[in-house]
């Protein structure tokens, strides 16, 4: 069973760099508090970390 992460968009992303946007947008997060799972993949934990301070991440069994 692979594992996978639940990230939770914690601040905006109005005012923020434009790839900053496009990242936060692939996740697929759109509004605050919004939650997502996604597969724990390089790819994805490349993403994350790029806007880490915009998001919250915890890994789900």
């Amino acid at each position: 069973m692979s594992k996978k992460l639940s990230i939770k968009l914690k601040r905006s992303y109005i005012g923020r760099p434009e790839k900053h946007r496009r990242v936060v947008m692939g996740l697929g997060l759109k509004k605050i508090d919004q939650v997502v799972i996604r597969l724990d993949t390089p790819e994805i934990r490349g993403m994350v970390n790029k806007v880490s301070h915009m998001l919250e991440v915890e890994e789900v069994k």
